[in-house]
């Protein structure tokens, strides 16, 4: 009985390996492309701003001076708790993702820019370490004072700040006092918000503010010292916020 030989399968024509490696090539191009644009328009996540920092491309802050600062709301402390004490954890992130990518993209966006005014009371000092959102510089903790009414003395008000100085004086740091009172303009100050949170103070819930100035030049204090604040070169979005933990 003869044997029943079956025919080879086709082969593929050559123009179907060709289609093939393109659409591969075109899919990949399109994948880099999405994700070299998300790095880029998304500075402040940390692993984004490390891959950026690599490759050189990380952004530089600019070196703003009081008459040439980015247009933004000042806020008082009763107006910055009603801005941004309520709203859920996930709110909070994504304000704090905005508030983040605006500072270090200098404000080209300046979505919820806000300076914040009036007057606190001092309650800690540190210098800035290598394990800080940048280094060298100071941080100051304070409370917000605030008078009810004209008849009846400050007090003690639920809105809390990290006041974070970029700069080299070393001797930053002893030129502030717990007790002192800590007065804030937009102008000359400039002091930006860059991080919202909530923390626990005397058992009570009270809104906790990370400000930056950008603003640079002299410090004031007083009537007859001032340190130079000029703008961080090395960033660390890692290290987050708040700075006292």
């Amino acid at each position: 009985m003869p044997r029943t030989i079956k025919a080879p399968p086709p082969s593929k024509p050559a123009y179907f390996w060709w289609l093939l490696a393109n659409l591969l090539a075109l899919c990949f191009a399109l994948v880099s492309w999405f994700v070299c644009l998300y790095i880029f328009q998304n500075p402040e996540v940390p692993q984004n701003y490390e891959i950026l920092r690599k490759l050189k491309r990380a952004p530089e802050l600019k070196r703003y001076v009081v008459l040439d600062v980015p247009n933004g709301t000042a806020r008082g402390p009763q107006e910055l708790y009603k801005r941004f004490f309520g709203g859920s954890p996930e709110e909070r992130a994504r304000v704090n993702g905005l508030l983040m990518r605006n500072y270090l993209t200098n404000f080209e966006k300046p979505l919820l820019l806000t300076y914040i005014e009036g007057r606190y009371q001092i309650d800690g000092v540190r210098a800035l370490t290598g394990n800080d959102f940048f280094s060298p510089g100071v941080v100051i903790r304070a409370q917000a004072l605030v008078k009810p009414d004209e008849f009846t003395a400050e007090s003690p008000y639920p809105v809390v700040i990290e006041y974070v100085f970029p700069t080299v004086d070393e001797a930053a740091a002893r030129k502030f006092k717990t007790g002192d009172i800590l007065e804030v303009s937009k102008s000359p100050n400039c002091a930006a918000v860059v991080h919202v949170d909530k923390a626990r103070k005397d058992d009570d819930e009270v809104l906790l503010l990370t400000v930056i100035p950008i603003a640079y030049g002299p410090y004031q204090i007083g009537k007859s010292s001032s340190f130079n604040i000029e703008p961080p070169t090395e960033l660390r979005p890692g290290a987050g916020f708040p700075v006292f933990k």
